[in-house]
Order: C-alpha cells, then sequence, then structure tokens
C-alpha cells in the first residue's frame, strides 16, 4: 500500500468547508485541501453550493501535492461524480421545462374566460 498521495490521483475526501471562492476536503493519511472555483466545472459557477455539501465525502483529482505540509491542491472538474450530479439538477428541471408551456397555456385560458 502506498504511503504517499501522487498527482493525478483520485481521492476521495470530506468537504469540511464551503466558501464562495471553493470547497475544502480532509483526505485521509493527514492531508487537507481546497478546490478553488476555477476547478469546480468548465461551466460558470453560480452558486458552488451546487456542487458539494457540508460533510460530504467526494471524489477529487490531486493537482499539486506538498508532502512536508500536507497540503493538496484538487480539482472535481471532468469526474463522474461532477456529471451525476449535474444529470441529475438537470433531470429534475426537464420536469418543469415539459410543463411550462401546459401552464402558460391554461393561465391564458383562465385570463381569456375571465375577459369573456
Amino acid at each position: 500500500m502506498k504511503s504517499k498521495f501522487e498527482p493525478g490521483e483520485i481521492v476521495k475526501g470530506k468537504v469540511s468547508g464551503i466558501e464562495p471562492y471553493g470547497i475544502f476536503v480532509n483526505c485521509a493519511k493527514g492531508y487537507s485541501g481546497m478546490i478553488h472555483i476555477s476547478e469546480v466545472s468548465d461551466q460558470f459557477v453560480k452558486n458552488i453550493n451546487d456542487y458539494a455539501k457540508m460533510n460530504e465525502t467526494i471524489p477529487c483529482k490531486i493537482l499539486e501535492i506538498n508532502h512536508d505540509t500536507k497540503k493538496i491542491k484538487l480539482s472535481i472538474k471532468n469526474l463522474e461524480y461532477h456529471l451525476k450530479r449535474n444529470k441529475a439538477i438537470d433531470k429534475n428541471f426537464l420536469s418543469l421545462r415539459k410543463m411550462l408551456s401546459k401552464w402558460i397555456e391554461e393561465k391564458l385560458q383562465e385570463i381569456n374566460n375571465l375577459e369573456e
């Protein structure tokens, strides 16, 4: 078993803090690090809380590591975890998009009936 993490490795970490600029993560072996907002998604990140929750365990890719301080720079861009989360969010909004036209039509009918 390896005693040290290496750049490029995927590790699991527990979210220990969330700030507008990044997500703080505690990993095994006493290592901790941050996922800077620029390493959360290739898309614009409006609310970083949409990508992680406190105490959630998430997979992260190690970008850089300092073994002396046990500090790591992390990324969740292009990880399966990230993609699954976004698909779930999109799926939830899909049903709203499908219903929107129906709701608009119903309200227009109600307005027309009031005017008659």
